[in-house]
């Protein structure tokens, strides 16, 4: 194992290490200690790693994360797993404002809440929120899926394309052109799959979810629809 103490060395330097580790390295297992909310700790990673932060992290924490396992021991500030591409972020606490926005794959995984505009914009990712989230979640949300085991607040996927949201919990209420779904077999299947991945309490079962989509009706400008756009 690699240790870094932030106290001692700088986050450029550990990100400058983290980012000349060639393809093959066997040196797969760091471990960050006193990070003390430092902002974009283990960014632009693009190696099969694991990074361990031993407490909390700042902004865009394993933003731009490619192949690589970040677990943050503690609460994430805002963006983290911003515009993720692969790999998977396990954040261990609650995160902030727009976790894992504009990501186009990998899963993230939030053991606490997320605060508003979780998923903003989300084009591939998988994100599962064993708490609850805030307003505006999955606003823009293109393609990938949401869980939330507890509740989300107002304006759930306003303006959503193609994602596809669980909620287990209550609903504020739904943005413009986002309504509820049908939940067929097909997505009980993903939905356990994803739960299953984020290790998610066996009480928690797949059958007590709703689903939440796009009801495709802002695809194309409509003089009717003007008020909604």
């Amino acid at each position: 194992m690699q240790r870094i103490d932030l106290a001692e060395t700088g986050r450029r330097d550990l990100n400058g290490r983290l980012h000349a580790l060639p393809a093959d390295t066997n040196e797969t297992l760091w471990r960050v200690e006193n990070p003390d909310g430092a902002h974009a700790l283990a960014v632009g990673l693009n190696v099969p790693v694991t990074v361990e932060i031993a407490g909390h992290a700042g902004y865009y924490c394993a933003g731009m994360n490619s192949h690589a396992t970040v677990i943050v021991e503690g609460n994430a500030g805002v963006g983290v797993a911003e515009n993720m591409m692969s790999g998977k972020v396990h954040v261990k606490g609650d995160a902030s404002q727009a976790a894992g926005a504009t990501a186009q794959g990998g899963l993230l995984v939030i053991d606490g809440n997320a605060s508003a505009r979780c998923g903003i914009s989300m084009k591939g990712i998988d994100i599962v929120v064993k708490g609850s989230i805030g307003p505006m979640s999955a606003f823009m949300a293109q393609s990938g899926a949401l869980v939330v085991c507890g509740d989300a607040g107002d304006a759930l996927g306003d303006s959503i394309y193609e994602a596809r949201l669980y909620v287990r919990g209550k609903v504020g209420n739904l943005g413009a052109d986002c309504i509820e779904k049908e939940m067929r077999d097909e997505h009980r299947e993903q939905l356990r799959g994803l739960l299953a991945a984020a290790g998610a309490d066996a009480s928690v079962r797949a059958e007590d979810f709703r689903r939440y989509g796009s009801a495709r009706q802002l695809y194309n400008f409509h003089v009717d629809n003007a008020a909604a756009y």
